[in-house]
């Protein structure tokens, strides 16, 4: 789960990482009153879940109440288009007006949960700001990456190998051991698998800051956390994946045009490299979960096909909870239904899966038998024309 930057900012005030002073607005007419204890100039930053804002427009230096004005009426409404949301966009709804810091240099700082090591990994660069990414593809070398134990915490000879690595020294070095220390715990104490700042940076006053931020929780841990879950924002969700999760299933929208249903998340990711693997791009990853009735798969397909880029669907089951005749009785009902317009190609094996077959060829309709994982791959590929 992700939240807005301005939601960050608190949970970092909270732990004492430094963030400028600033004020959210949702409506231009409240900003004269909310901004009126801040000094210029200011910094109007469009709140969506999405990186490269600045890029896209979505974020203003202002000098004075005139400008503010003006690019708050610009601003709030506009449809945001940056790389993260494709050319799509995302709309703005909130804005977040702060004071602007005196920057001596720019840093990035991120923590991440590390599965190749099974630990948590600060990763940190002399080289902050928009062209991150950019700087991470050309030159790894200079991205600082440090492994803390999750039993052990942050160490000093940690923070100093990361401060060594931005050349940081004395008190801004201190201070940016007391900023790792602080954002290990936001990081931990809210069961996160990213945080990141970027760009944080070394003021002209010698303090280390926080100018921007970014948090993810693992959607798993959030019954632990029903205030983290109270910050979310069900207008930046996809709208598809909001539907499958009111109906308990598993999806995320991919780029591709395959749609895929899958029961379990291994297998679904195998699905996925299998489609790849014929030459196609997997729509969506959608697992319907061991126990999914009938309904539940009618539902799936609903969502799969309300994707407009979806050209062909490929299902592939495993029968165990799920029984095999119980997902050709929903492929079924979505197809007489007439939500499904796309072909149909199954493979399913395990429980009832002859049962389901017979179901499937009954049916008279265009359902398609696969023999084994590759063969339905192949077959959903040269349904879009590609592949063998």
């Amino acid at each position: 789960m992700n939240i807005h930057e301005y939601q960050a900012k608190e949970l970092f005030r909270r732990y004492g990482i430094a963030v400028p002073a600033g004020r959210v607005v949702c409506d231009v007419d409240e900003v004269a009153s909310l901004v009126e204890e801040l000094s210029y100039p200011l910094v109007v930053k469009a709140q969506i879940h999405a990186g490269g804002r600045g890029k896209g427009g979505g974020v203003r230096v202002v000098d004075n109440e005139a400008a503010l004005g003006a690019a708050c009426r610009e601003m709030l409404g506009m449809t945001l288009v940056t790389r993260q949301t494709g050319p799509a966009g995302r709309t703005v709804r909130r804005l977040l007006i702060e004071e602007a810091a005196t920057i001596e240099r720019e840093f990035y700082l991120a923590m991440l949960v590390d599965r190749n090591s099974a630990d948590i990994a600060i990763m940190a660069s002399r080289a902050g700001g928009m062209e991150i990414e950019e700087t991470a593809a050309r030159a790894p070398e200079s991205i600082v990456r440090v492994h803390v134990h999750p039993l052990l915490g942050v160490q000093g000879y940690q923070c100093r190998q990361v401060a060594d690595g931005l050349g940081l020294e004395g008190a801004a070095a201190g201070q940016l051991a007391e900023c790792l220390r602080a954002l290990y715990e936001v990081f931990t104490a809210h069961d996160c698998s990213l945080a990141e700042i970027n760009p944080l940076v070394l003021t002209t006053e010698g303090g280390v800051m926080a100018i921007d931020a970014k948090l993810t929780f693992d959607d798993n841990a959030l019954f632990r956390h029903p205030e983290i879950r109270e910050l979310a924002d069900p207008l930046e969700e996809d709208p598809l994946e909001a539907e499958a999760a009111a109906a308990g299933l598993n999806y995320i929208k991919l780029d591709g045009n395959i749609g895929a249903m899958v029961n379990g998340a291994g297998l679904a990711m195998a699905t996925m490299d299998m489609i790849g693997a014929a030459g196609a791009h997997p729509a969506n990853f959608l697992d319907v979960g061991g126990g999914a009735s009938a309904e539940r798969v009618e539902k799936g397909f609903s969502i799969i096909v309300s994707d407009p880029a979806v050209r062909g669907i490929l299902v592939n089951i495993f029968g165990g909870i799920l029984r095999c005749d119980v997902l050709a009785e929903g492929i079924v009902a979505a197809a007489a239904n007439g939500r499904v317009a796309v072909p149909v190609v199954v493979r399913m094996e395990g429980t009832n899966a002859g049962e389901g077959r017979k179901i499937l060829a009954r049916s008279g309709l265009d359902l398609r038998p696969a023999a084994d994982l590759k063969d339905a791959a192949v077959q959903v590929a040269a349904i879009v024309g590609v592949g063998q």
